[in-house]
């Protein structure tokens, strides 16, 4: 069986972001690839939420670096195009890891903040009470990170697989 250039691609894509993705979960506090855009999206977020209060406004960047990539997502599904969808969908896995860092610094306050800024996940968990769970809530968002992951790696090979296999009954 002969497989498309195309579904090789798509093959080859999926495999290495599934590579760098166990990267990213096994060394963490590395610089992702996406890490400057994410910064650009999370800080655009507080802006575009920043008219509905403060806590929605600190809660924005978070929102629209998820957003983003959700839209993605969406607008492929929406063409047919289910394996360019987990590429999109390991860019939210890629954001869950970076917002679950973030969470985790609540308390410490360590990571370097654009502007000096007040620290977002710090403000947040402490306005619901939450701030001394910083550790147990960057947990669980990694481990929804990893499962997205999981899921569009595994889906994505998938989708590529099925492209070469549709691409070989074309006549």
């Amino acid at each position: 069986m002969e497989i498309s250039t195309s579904a090789r691609a798509r093959l080859a894509l999926t495999v290495a972001l599934g590579l760098y993705g166990l990267y990213y979960i096994f060394v963490p506090d590395h610089y992702g690839l996406l890490d400057g855009v994410d910064l650009a999206i999370h800080e655009t977020g507080h802006l575009v939420f920043g008219p509905f209060g403060e806590f929605i406004g600190t809660l924005g960047g978070t929102l629209l670096q998820l957003i983003v990539p959700l839209t993605f997502a969406w607008y492929f599904v929406r063409r047919g195009d289910r394996h360019a969808a987990t590429v999109a969908g390991w860019w939210v896995a890629q954001n869950l890891w970076n917002i679950a860092r973030y969470v985790q610094d609540a308390q410490a306050q360590e990571l370097p903040l654009v502007g000096s800024g007040e620290h977002d996940w710090a403000y947040l968990l402490e306005q619901v009470n939450l701030l001394e769970k910083d550790q147990l809530i960057g947990q669980l968002v990694r481990l929804a990170g990893i499962l997205v992951f999981a899921y569009s790696t595994m889906r994505g090979v998938t989708y590529a697989r099925q492209q070469a296999t549709e691409a070989n009954r074309e006549p």
